[in-house]
């Protein structure tokens, strides 16, 4: 009963009408931002601020800012929207983003901190040879930010669209400039801020929503699951959301999912880059151990809302919406709230897109920056000053690619494009950080083949996949079946290091593992010291 009443009182909005109270919410959000901004570009004065905000951001901040920034439209309006069409295979994104995290919490994040200055590519390229190292690891870092980007800039666009009844390609358009605004100005600083000033608004919005959700359901989840799977069988009688198999086909596909997104997260760019903005190992540790119970908590709401949007709003009308069903969530609010709840829940998912763009641009500037034009180009001598205006260029390119690729991959959901940056980061940067921190015998061009195979080989895999061929090429049949590449790219770059370090012996970079050891375990000041 509760239920119908709540379906008729809001119905859907119609495309092309203004949300007022969306209109509010959105320039209330971008008032208090470009505040940060403006505050943080006062700051911002050097390389090290712009991109690590000087190494003084305490855990707790540290913590939210690092959910802010996994927390991404993937999470909130990709998975949402991917459980209220498939259900159960949902699931399997919103468990498979948590469980990455052990991994980062005892393998990379006191090694990184210890060990690194701005990029992962510093770690790798500790012991060996600087230029094609980095070289390589920009190859890297770059295939993962251009994926993880489309996810962020579709979900943007779609929203905007949605609340300001624009056209999709101005939407993205008006995004991109938003976007490069605040890290162009502001930097890490910015970023850092602003991650965390979504972190705490969109776990809020979750919690009230699964609240409204489960409070129709007499705030029992098996009734509202037993609700989702009869609505779903109204549209199709052999349809259960409640087993797997809807969206991931086969136990193949599951697999390489699987190993995407439990290895892909010690990979992510923006996610290692957070971890030179601590003043310490430990501080890195208690941030990882915030970020967690952060992300758990979201990810547990995750489920309520899909199959809350199933049985409150209907699969039929989220995806006339947008046929990847990414609208699912803002929906699901309007249902519960009307257009002032819509309104902020729309400006929460904004928020959410806003800060994991700005952080994925800073990183990718930095890779452009540091690693490419500092370490490869200039092999080194670049000054400071020199260093900060390649980062701002390289940030303006990166806003471009992302505006352009954001039009193209309009229909794919976004949850699943991000689980395709998963793929890509476990193939090539999480083997070539693992090994340079745990391997002796790895050398420099193991390194390099570690993570040109990797990425090479899973851009490639996800070129020859269903999701370019047949969805975005149109053609009938994909010549790689699997959606997700991990599976065979993630083991080929282990190989393809190992082999080629065990073929090609470096004994200088042999030689100076165990120095690499003492000051990735004790510390910068106290490895200097027993040095």
């Amino acid at each position: 009963m509760l239920l119908h009443l709540a379906q008729a009182s809001a119905p859907p909005p119609k495309l092309g009408a203004v949300n007022f109270s969306s209109v509010f919410f959105f320039v209330l959000f971008a008032a208090i931002t470009l505040t940060i901004t403006w505050f943080a570009a006062r700051r911002t004065k050097n390389a090290a601020t712009f991109y690590t905000a000087g190494g003084g951001i305490t855990g707790l901040q540290n913590g939210l800012a690092l959910a802010g920034d996994y927390m991404s439209a993937a999470s909130f309006l990709g998975i949402v929207g991917m459980v209220a069409k498939s259900g159960f295979d949902g699931l399997i994104y919103s468990i498979g983003f948590l469980v990455g995290w052990p991994v980062v919490m005892f393998l990379i994040a006191e090694p990184l901190r210890n060990l690194g200055k701005y990029t992962f590519a510093d770690v790798v390229a500790l012991r060996l040879r600087q230029r094609p190292v980095r070289a390589a690891a920009t190859v890297g870092t770059l295939s993962v930010i251009v994926f993880y980007l489309i996810a962020q800039m579709v979900g943007a666009g779609l929203l905007i669209k949605l609340l300001f009844g624009l056209s999709y390609h101005l939407a993205v358009v008006i995004v991109g400039v938003v976007m490069l605004a605040y890290v162009f100005f502001g930097g890490m600083v910015a970023t850092t801020w602003v991650q965390i000033t979504k972190a705490v608004l969109l776990l809020g919005g979750a919690l009230l929503m699964g609240i409204l959700v489960l409070s129709k359901f007499g705030f029992n989840p098996l009734a509202l699951f037993a609700a989702a799977a009869a609505k779903a069988r109204e549209s199709n009688a052999t349809l259960n959301v409640l087993a797997p198999g809807s969206f991931i086909p086969t136990a193949w596909d599951a697999i390489s999912l699987a190993l995407a997104l439990m290895f892909g997260t010690a990979g992510l760019p923006h996610i290692l880059m957070r971890f030179f903005t601590v003043p310490d190992a430990k501080t890195a540790r208690s941030s990882v151990s915030y970020a967690t119970t952060f992300i758990g908590f979201f990810y547990l709401l995750t489920f309520v809302l899909g199959f809350g949007a199933l049985t409150m709003v209907g699969k039929e009308t989220i995806t006339n919406y947008d046929s990847g069903g990414n609208m699912a969530a803002p929906l699901l609010a309007r249902v519960l709230g009307g257009d002032p709840f819509l309104g902020f829940i729309a400006a929460v998912a904004f928020a959410t897109i806003l800060a994991v763009v700005s952080g994925l641009t800073l990183s990718g500037a930095a890779a452009l920056s540091h690693d490419f034009w500092v370490n490869v180009i200039k092999r080194g001598e670049a000054d400071e000053a020199e260093q900060f205006r390649i980062a701002r260029i390289a940030t303006i390119i990166l806003g471009v690619v992302a505006i352009a690729l954001g039009m193209l991959f309009e229909k794919q959901n976004i949850a699943y494009m991000v689980g395709l940056a998963f793929a890509i980061a476990a193939s090539s940067n999480f083997p070539a950080l693992l090994l340079a921190i745990l391997w002796k015998p790895f050398t420099s061009k193991g390194a390099v083949a570690c993570m040109l195979v990797g990425s090479l080989t899973a851009v490639g895999l996800i070129a020859l996949s269903p999701t370019i061929m047949v969805d975005v090429l149109k053609q009938s049949k994909a010549i790689f079946p699997l959606k997700n590449p991990a599976i065979v790219s993630l083991p080929l770059a282990f190989v393809a290091g190992i082999v080629v370090s065990l073929m090609a012996p470096e004994p200088k970079a042999a030689e100076q593992f165990e120095g690499m050891q003492r000051r990735m375990n004790l510390g910068n000041d106290v490895a200097k010291v027993s040095h």
